[in-house]
């Protein structure tokens, strides 16, 4: 990792499992953390677990429920006026057993794992343009290859199932990724996701029953720590060689190959287009 002095990084999901070790991590090395939880008193409690092991730690908190639009604008409007950003970590996730609907009228997978991605992004683009060299990493996950989008269905009305929903929502992330990266060509602005494995996090807890019980087991089983999965986030977020690469999505610090379906680049085109009149942007 290259040192991260004065430099400015905003984690989304940064209050636990692999979003909070990402910061811990970046503070160590120097910068400047904004860590975005929904909760108020995880995110102080991540906050005073930063401070307490990194001395002078430079970190703060914005609090926002990235599943409602008008909480990402607010947030990005805030985040705007810093005076730098150097580096923008779409992290925030989940997945959802039952489909559920947002204050929007959005599917929440949908909303929160992608939306929240993309409209964030775009309300920082002119400060990370104004900041360059800056980067873009999106958590993403190899849940997206069995998935395929359906643009008369990108709310999963029909046959909601989570695992699916999840896996198109990942599918997004690396569509976006290709689709931002070309259209920050030539900025000094780079745009890479990756996988980050499946980590002993708190994720899936949101849910209950026998769901919430099978991702449990399954993560005393298969699971790698959130000190593990945090590696290619912190890799792309720090590495000085990863400012040459843009659009690519990693796997353990190195560049994989998704699937078919997210090297698409006109669904890359068209997803953006439908985010942003979903969003109410221009596209």
């Amino acid at each position: 990792m290259a040192g991260m002095d004065g430099k400015v990084c905003i984690i989304t999901g940064g209050s636990s499992g692999i979003g909070l070790v990402t910061a811990e991590t970046l503070a160590t090395k120097g910068a400047r953390v904004i860590v975005v939880g929904r909760d108020r008193a995880r995110t102080n409690t991540a906050l005073a677990r930063i401070r307490r092991r990194v001395a002078g730690a430079a970190v703060e908190s914005e609090i926002a429920d990235l599943s409602r639009l008008d909480e990402v604008r607010s947030l990005g409007t805030r985040l705007a006026a810093l005076p730098r950003i150097d580096v923008l970590i779409n992290n925030a996730g989940a997945m959802f057993q039952r489909r559920q609907t947002t204050f929007d009228r959005l599917e929440r997978t949908f909303a929160l794992n992608h939306m929240a991605y993309f409209v964030l992004t775009e309300l920082l683009r002119d400060r990370l343009l104004k900041s360059a060299p800056a980067r873009v990493v999106s958590v993403a996950s190899e849940a997206h290859r069995r998935a395929t989008l359906d643009f008369n269905d990108l709310q999963n009305e029909h046959h909601y199932r989570g695992f699916v929903a999840y896996g198109r929502s990942k599918l997004c992330n690396i569509l976006f990724t290709r689709e931002l990266a070309r259209r920050l060509q030539g900025t000094g602005v780079t745009a890479n996701c990756l996988h980050p494995g499946f980590v002993a996090s708190r994720f899936g807890e949101d849910n209950g029953g026998l769901f919430r019980i099978g991702i449990t087991i399954a993560k005393r089983v298969m699971a790698i720590s959130p000190e593990q999965g945090a590696a290619t986030t912190i890799y792309l977020a720090t590495a000085p060689e990863v400012e040459a690469h843009s659009g690519l999505y990693f796997d353990q610090s190195k560049p994989a190959t998704p699937s078919a379906a997210a090297q698409d680049d006109a669904a890359a085109h068209e997803l953006w287009l439908h985010s942003a009149r979903m969003a109410g942007m221009a596209a």
